[in-house]
């Protein structure tokens, strides 16, 4: 890893790649905080990066677009010159949906956002990290969803499927380069209390579907953040294309 170690998180402004910024910074990480729209959201979670004494760098990209990618990456490079370590989180979901009832549009975006992109995200940092490449190793964490083991019926059978995507792409990119010093792994996160429920038109699912998990609660942001980081570290450095399901038992 390079010293001071520096990660990357797409979608940085909320949520879980929000909480990931903060654990990582708590752990002596400088933090490249991407975000797609709410600069504002963005600059706040950069500044309590600072506050927890470790760089910051705000980077504007919208995750499905080439362009905007490789420019996010060319001022990492130009700033930092190193990066230690992907956080490939950044995805959308849909309002709530019968398949039959989805547009080709939203498939496009669905996959554009949440596979094409992480794979874009993943193919730069592989560039820069891989031993291959002149790098000095790093670490991949994808986020996925329980919602590719469950299929999400009646929901939003599109956005599982994407996730779907995401398992394979981190099953194959780790055995592809474990020689390489990158490991590859995910976090499958369950019901978690962010505002992305919003986006399906079920602000209150976190609440509600607590009856669903056997733990009878939604999990954290933050508890999603610890699993992230304790595949960065050290601790798990001969563990590579596993996923670690954090979902309260569901």
């Amino acid at each position: 890893m390079p010293t001071p170690p520096t990660a990357l998180i797409t979608g940085a402004s909320r949520g879980i790649g929000a909480a990931c910024a903060l654990k990582l910074a708590e752990l002596g990480w400088d933090i490249a905080v991407n975000y797609a729209r709410d600069a504002a959201a963005a600059e706040r979670v950069a500044a309590q990066v600072r506050e927890r004494g470790r760089r910051a760098l705000v980077l504007q990209a919208d995750v499905a677009d080439e362009a905007a990618v490789l420019a996010m990456f060319a001022t990492i490079d130009r700033e930092w010159g190193l990066l230690g370590a992907l956080v490939n989180n950044a995805g959308i979901v849909d309002m709530k949906s019968r398949f039959d009832e989805m547009s080709t549009a939203r498939w496009r975006r669905m996959f554009d956002v949440n596979v094409m992109g992480k794979m874009l995200c993943a193919r730069e940092a592989v560039r820069r990290m891989s031993t291959r490449h002149g790098g000095q190793g790093g670490g991949i964490v994808n986020l996925t969803s329980v919602a590719a083991v469950l299929g999400a019926p009646g929901m939003y059978v599109d956005y599982a499927a994407s996730k779907g995507a995401i398992d394979s792409l981190t099953t194959g990119l780790s055995r592809e380069i474990a020689a390489e010093g990158v490991r590859v792994n995910a976090v499958r996160p369950g019901i978690i209390d962010t505002d992305i429920h919003a986006a399906s038109g079920d602000p209150q699912r976190a609440v509600t579907g607590a009856a669903l998990v056997p733990m009878q609660r939604a999990g954290t942001a933050m508890e999603c953040a610890n699993a992230v980081a304790w595949l960065l570290s050290d601790d798990a450095s001969y563990v590579t294309g596993t996923v670690i399901t954090v979902s309260g038992g569901r």
